[in-house]
């Protein structure tokens, strides 16, 4: 990474309170209930780079993604899209213009557009939102350009959604967010709906428009195996924190987080390399409830006394960013 980076994320945190109605509270005699879903997390992606966040559900990766664009505010710390705080209300008028930079490709495309519309219509609207072009005529030729960017003929954009594949929806939705001419792309587990086959098409299609467009991405996703050769750093994350960061091929080679290494254990090994794996064990605790010290403790066979008690600092080692008591004590 050179220069400034494009992406700031510091000491996000987000908290819900997802407590009865007051009423009830006085009548039952319970108290507030409050969900810690995201604590402390901070990285930074650089321009044309793409950050991958990976964790089981419930992790808290889509709610660091919706902080980031802005869709929900943060409960504490900050984020800064180049060099505009999405906070700040100083900032106000900066962040209405970088809007349109900033786009999402949702997890569900057949869910995400509107099946009402056709697909030229829904490719359009970006352009109309943001008043980038008003001829209907370039409209038209805008939206044929996009539907060959993604790979498909100018001639679908008279169709409907529910008259597409999987791979296809995504494909429009990933024109649609296109149309904008963005330049950050939140991708929130954008291949998950879709079978293996289709998702390699739409990750090596997202590659090529990266490379193209020159795009930044934070990209969500619960499979390791999906990210390793689409991102340039990758982010695991338990219970609303970061537990490890660092490279794809340091974090496969040489995982150091038992989280992390218990997550490619369940990556199939079609090497067939014969090396002892160890198996996800357990269920994520109850975010209204979580474990005292270090969150992962209940599930992991390096866990002391200290572990149940002191949350873990991150520390680099080695290239990697670890937030483990067992590997600052060098246990593991």
């Amino acid at each position: 990474m050179t220069g400034r980076p494009f992406v700031v994320v510091e000491r996000l945190a987000r908290s819900f309170d997802v407590s009865k109605p007051w009423l009830n509270r006085v009548i039952e005699g319970g108290g507030r209930l409050i969900l810690r879903a995201v604590a402390d997390v901070s990285f930074t992606i650089g321009r044309r780079e793409t950050f991958a966040l990976v964790g089981e559900s419930g992790s808290g990766k889509s709610t660091v993604a919706k902080m980031v664009v802005g869709l929900i505010p943060p409960s504490g710390g900050r984020v800064e899209i180049d060099g505009i705080s999405m906070s700040d209300p100083a900032h106000r008028a900066k962040r209405k213009a970088l809007r349109r930079r900033i786009q999402m490709i949702f997890q569900d495309p057949y869910a995400s557009l509107n099946p009402r519309w056709r697909t030229n219509r829904i490719i359009a609207e970006p352009l109309k939102a943001h008043g980038l072009v008003s001829d209907r005529a370039e409209i038209e030729g805008r939206v044929a350009e996009l539907l060959r960017v993604v790979r498909l003929d100018p001639a679908d954009g008279r169709k409907y959604p529910h008259e597409f594949s999987g791979g296809q929806r995504q494909r429009i939705a990933i024109a649609r967010a296109l149309a904008a001419r963005p330049d950050f792309i939140v991708c929130d587990e954008p291949t998950s709906a879709l079978d293996v086959s289709v998702q390699a098409q739409i990750l090596n299609l997202m590659r090529d428009l990266q490379d193209e467009f020159g795009l930044t991405y934070l990209f969500i996703s619960h499979n390791l195996a999906v990210v390793r050769h689409m991102a340039t750093q990758i982010g695991v994350m338990y219970l609303g924190r970061l537990v490890e960061v660092a490279a794809p091929a340091d974090l496969f080679a040489r995982p150091r987080h038992p989280y992390t290494r218990m997550l490619l254990d369940a990556v199939p090994d079609l090497e067939m390399s014969g090396r002892q794996r160890r198996p996800v064990e357990g269920e994520v605790p109850n975010p209204i409830h979580p474990p005292s010290g270090c969150s992962f403790h209940p599930r992991c066979p390096s866990a002391d006394g200290r572990c149940r008690a002191e949350v873990p600092e991150a520390l680099k080692v080695e290239g990697h960013t670890v937030a483990c008591h067992a590997v600052a004590e060098g246990r593991i």
